[in-house]
């Protein structure tokens, strides 16, 4: 199955696609999961997460973020890599980019919120 927005012309910009569960007054939200199959034999699928160039502007960003509650803890965002039962696990990597002559590469920036009472 393929979804995608065509390719823009010379003076547009290319479409926008939305997925989306529905929002709730009383009750959960729906869930919107993606994930690839299981292999018996064989490597297991892969899902990749890209975003598209700039040539005269900025290249596009990725942003993640989890739910905010006001009455209850905040949603939470997990990365783990795959366990290996008989070799190693997978590796996580983060890492920002060599830059360009004239310019400096990315910051990495990890950051615990604040809090009014307990610890951070």
């Amino acid at each position: 199955i393929i979804l995608r927005s065509i390719n823009a012309g010379d003076a547009g910009t290319s479409g926008m696609l939305v997925f989306s569960s529905g929002s709730s007054s009383s009750g959960n939200s729906g869930a919107l999961i993606v994930g690839t199959g299981a292999a018996t034999v064989g490597r297991g699928g892969m899902m990749l997460l890209s975003v598209g160039s700039g040539t005269s502007g900025a290249g596009g960003s990725l942003q993640g973020s989890a739910g905010r509650s006001t009455v209850n803890t905040g949603g939470a965002i997990s990365v783990a890599s795959g366990e290996g039962t008989v070799t190693s696990s997978g590796m996580i990597i983060l890492r920002s980019i060599n830059s360009g002559d004239a310019g400096t590469s990315g910051m990495l920036v990890f950051s615990s919120g604040s809090t009014s009472s307990g610890n951070s």
